[in-house]
């Protein structure tokens, strides 16, 4: 298996190449060069249905790298990801580490929030961290890694990435942006080699820069930079395994339909990974606030960026430039990376571009859209919670997939909840009477030391600041 870029430019690479790099060097974005179909045998379907997490993921590695690991190496990876975390010290997993728990009849969530920083994003990243120093060791070789965040992935990074030797990491937050509990699981892992820098500006701003330090090569280069944004393809494949394994677990009830708070698309097309290569997926619907770059994309066939983000209470969500829709869009024009590429130089040049009439209704078929605004996200936190014997506390970002209504008439409905709602304790009790608490791990969050820099929304300063820090530094 080999991976090529969406912009059609850059060489043809293995897994562990596309890892390590993050961003293909022409500016795409690194996908298969075609899509294996994950055919699981009735035993390892029971594993699905009935084993442990780290079974899935484990196949899926096999899938999408073969010939680059061996089963023994896959399961390592896996198991240290997902199975071996409370005798390595850590924090256990639950033994699905993606539990469903039912709402209703036909409604189950995915609960998506039980890793180290209560986050979906700490799903990937515990695998991402030994693939990481697998590659490394193959190579010998340091690395350093950036991030942009909108408040989850950078404390997801962090608690994969801290204290490991050979990776020094660069966390780049929105000032103001975050909530508190979000900002400490970046700022206080007392780790010397992780760096929160607190950029003033907004996240798309945060991000242009990461795409900026990607873009100059020769800093690149001799940074030896990766990124784990969900440009990262380790991100996208290691979130499609809690897709296929909700599908299978209630395929009995017929199609399995997704909705997915979404800001940056990755967690979405995680969900296309997983249908793609042969799980029993029906509709994905795509959920956002009121960031709404996606919905207006499926809606008027324009992808355009709008004039400012907007802060509101689900802050991981506040993205007006998805990355992860190139990867959809290269799909969608039926990988035609050329074409890709030239509507990416007219977003780059004016901020938007027409979507092709077919591929826009390739994607319909694919995908469905709606937004929520600040009001119905806490109504939606209302009525979950107080739904009889099935009260569900949500927060902001699940309650704003609750408040989205299925478009599918048939087959089990799963909604995909992203985060812990002690992560937005204010907006919770706000909405629901009810403070959620931390889990009893980290309960001692607020008492731990924070360290952060700020910075200015400028690459040069941040090059400035990777090109003193960093351990992989061959300036």
């Amino acid at each position: 298996m080999r991976y090529i870029s969406t912009r059609g430019l850059a060489p043809p690479v293995s897994l562990f190449d596309a890892v390590l790099a993050g961003l293909a060097p022409d500016g795409g974005l690194y996908v298969p060069e075609s899509w294996p179909t994950i055919a699981p045998s009735p035993a390892a379907r029971r594993a699905l249905v009935d084993g442990h997490y780290a079974e899935a993921a484990m196949h899926t590695l096999i899938a999408l790298a073969p010939g680059e690991l061996s089963v023994a190496e896959a399961r390592a990876l896996a198991d240290g990801a997902y199975r071996d975390r409370a005798s390595a010290g850590a924090p256990a997993w639950p033994q699905t580490v993606a539990p469903l728990v039912q709402i209703d009849t036909q409604s189950w969530v995915l609960e998506l929030f039980h890793g180290p920083s209560l986050s979906f994003k700490d799903i990937a990243m515990q695998l991402i961290a030994p693939l990481y120093e697998l590659a490394l060791a193959r190579n010998n070789q340091r690395l350093s890694v950036v991030c942009a965040t909108s408040g989850d992935t950078g404390g997801a990074a962090v608690e994969a990435l801290k204290n490991r030797e050979r990776i020094d990491l660069f966390v780049l937050l929105p000032k103001g942006r975050v909530s508190a509990v979000q900002r400490r699981f970046m700022t206080s892992s007392g780790a010397d080699n992780v760096f929160a820098l607190e950029l003033d500006g907004d996240f798309d701003a945060c991000q242009a820069v990461v795409k900026a330090l990607f873009n100059d090569r020769a800093f690149a280069d001799a940074a030896q930079l990766s990124g784990v944004n969900s440009i990262n393809w380790a991100r996208i494949l290691a979130q499609s395994v809690y897709f296929r394994i909700a599908a299978e677990k209630l395929s009995a009830h017929g199609p399995v339909n997704f909705t997915v708070p979404t800001g940056n698309f990755g967690d979405a097309f995680s969900g296309y990974v997983a249908k793609q290569t042969g799980a029993p997926i029906g509709s994905i619907q795509i959920a956002t606030n009121s960031n709404d770059i996606l919905v207006r994309a499926l809606h008027t066939g324009r992808y355009e960026r709008a004039a400012q983000s907007f802060a509101t209470l689900s802050p991981a969500m506040d993205i007006q430039v998805a990355s992860n829709f190139e990867r959809i869009l290269f799909e969608a024009l039926d990988r035609d990376g050329a074409h890709v590429r030239q509507l990416y130089d007219q977003f780059a040049q004016n901020g938007g571009f027409d979507i092709p009439s077919q591929a826009l209704a390739w994607l319909r078929t694919h995908f469905h859209a709606g937004s929520v605004d600040d009001g119905a996200t806490q109504m939606a936190m209302a009525q979950a919670w107080n739904q009889g014997d099935r009260g569900y506390l949500a927060c902001p970002h699940t309650a704003i997939g609750l408040s989205c209504a299925s478009s599918a008439r048939q087959g089990a409905h799963v909604y995909l909840a992203t985060a812990h709602p002690a992560k937005f304790p204010d907006t919770v009790f706000a909405a629901t009477g009810d403070r959620p608490a931390l889990p009893v791990r980290c309960v001692d969050l607020y008492d731990r030391a924070e360290q952060i820099t700020p910075v200015a929304n400028d690459s040069e300063a941040v090059k400035r600041f990777i090109a003193k820090r960093s351990r992989a530094w061959r300036g």
